[in-house]
């Protein structure tokens, strides 16, 4: 298909490596080395920044003598590559985002990342309007949760549901989270106003969230995050409470905090990765003291803020949010049957996968096989296309 007003990706940036190749980008998970190109070719790069159609490339290439179809060649190269932009393509769904200014300028970092991972003209603009159209609840609003509901929110998610009661205390209180102004407010309407405050925009209209859900209701929950201001909840979930998203097939993914040691994962997608049944049957069968203690722990009447230093906090509620950000946006996260962890004060993030279990009700064991996770981010080298 004919692009309609081609532009080379803006977030790659241009440089030669020599007088017939020019690579894009700097860092090799995404840099694309394009040649050999003439001199002729080489100018006529520079004409493909978003403000002329194929007519018009197509006349201004036999001006500087480039011979008749080679501008269309050298788009398709770069199109083949992955390294064009088209203001027009994306589909109905871009073309309603497009219309909004003011909130594509403030998603304008997001839509360059979506460009470097889609390589179809228009694909980034058409994800993040599938973004637009998505619910995602979070349960818990400490530290980590707020933050990770503000980011999402931030991030272009339409709808973003905090589940969390009380009274906001003054340890919960974070940059990018639940401001100081919050102390001593119900923590319902202050994540809230948190959650909106972080939204680039107005909630999505009715026409961005068309084929999401029922007509003219809310679309069903694409991802719980579990972030409880209690590390523990997080760190050895009780499998009860998670009964309702194995059954109704709600993909959940767990993120925390507990004894300045950070954790997020598993993302627990029913039927296909392990649970947090599967996780406590595993730990039973590897500490036969386990139930004991873990019994003790959760009855315990805490009384102590929580061990959650801020720098701690920021780092997993920016992991959680990116991993839940790369699922909701078609990918397989590295936190999908594994999680990540990390202690203070080395802040070294190390994996364990987190198995399926034959004997857990969950039935992940049957239907998970080779479901898994391949790192997190900056975890492997990507060769240079």
């Amino acid at each position: 298909m004919e692009a309609g007003y081609p532009k080379l990706k803006p977030a790659l940036a241009r440089s030669w490596r020599d007088l017939k190749t020019v690579q894009f980008g700097v860092t090799p998970a995404h840099a694309v080395v394009f040649g050999p190109l003439d001199v002729a070719s080489g100018s006529f790069l520079g004409l493909v920044d978003g403000t002329r159609g194929m007519p018009r490339l197509r006349e201004e290439a036999r001006a500087m003598g480039l011979p008749e179809g080679q501008a269309d060649r050298l788009v398709g190269r770069l199109a083949g590559a992955g390294l064009i932009e088209d203001g027009t393509a994306g589909g109905p769904a871009a073309q309603e985002l497009r219309q909004r200014g003011a909130l594509l300028e403030r998603l304008e970092p997001e839509l360059g990342s979506l460009s470097l991972l889609r390589g179809e003209p228009g694909a980034a603009l058409r994800g993040l309007a599938a973004r637009r159209a998505v619910r995602v609840r979070v349960r818990g609003g400490g530290r980590v949760g707020a933050v990770i509901a503000a980011v999402l929110s931030g991030a272009g998610v339409g709808q973003v549901e905090v589940m969390e009661g009380g009274l906001v205390e003054p340890q919960d209180v974070a940059p990018g989270g639940l401001p100081a102004r919050s102390v001593g407010r119900r923590r319902g309407p202050a994540l809230r106003e948190a959650v909106s405050a972080a939204a680039p925009g107005p909630p999505p209209r009715a026409a961005e969230r068309e084929g999401a859900g029922p007509p003219g209701g809310e679309p069903p929950l694409a991802l719980v995050v579990v972030a409880p201001r209690d590390g523990l909840a997080g760190y050895a979930p009780d499998p009860s409470l998670a009964e309702e998203w194995i059954t109704t097939g709600t993909p959940h993914l767990y993120a925390g905090v507990l004894e300045a040691t950070g954790f997020v994962g598993p993302l627990v997608l029913p039927g296909g990765t392990a649970c947090a049944g599967c996780m406590e049957r595993d730990r039973v069968d590897r500490d036969r003291a386990w139930p004991r203690m873990l019994t003790q722990w959760r009855s315990a009447r805490r009384r102590a803020a929580p061990s959650c230093d801020l720098g701690l906090a920021m780092a997993v509620a920016g992991l959680a949010a990116a991993q839940a950000l790369a699922f909701l946006d078609g990918e397989l996260p590295g936190c999908a049957g594994a999680r990540w962890q990390t202690s203070l004060p080395g802040l070294e993030w190390r994996r364990e996968a987190v198995t399926a279990r034959p004997d857990c009700p969950c039935g992940a064991a049957l239907g998970g096989e080779g479901v898994g996770a391949s790192g997190p981010p900056g975890a492997q080298d990507t060769m240079t296309r």
